[in-house]
């Protein structure tokens, strides 16, 4: 899955150097940006059907993948 889309460089591309900044010296933005990776993955080997599961379960990943990015988005733009 080396092409995995909505990764948070695609997601924020003129914050990259903000979000390596912010993963280096907040612990819960560094753990935001794991679970963000995380759920990224599994949404994109649901849609790819590498990993097959319900719409249900697909959709609540989507939906906690957008909630993720909310809150990362907001502590970027507070720092």
């Amino acid at each position: 899955m080396a092409n995995t889309p909505h990764e948070l460089t695609e997601e924020f591309p003129a914050e990259a150097q903000k979000i390596h900044a912010l993963k280096a010296e907040n612990a819960h933005f560094a753990k935001l940006v794991e679970d963000y990776h995380e759920v990224n993955r599994a949404v994109h080997a649901a849609e790819t059907r590498v990993t097959p599961m319900d719409e249900e379960t697909e959709e609540g990943l989507r939906r906690r993948r957008v909630a993720l990015k909310d809150e990362i988005r907001r502590m970027l733009q507070a720092a």
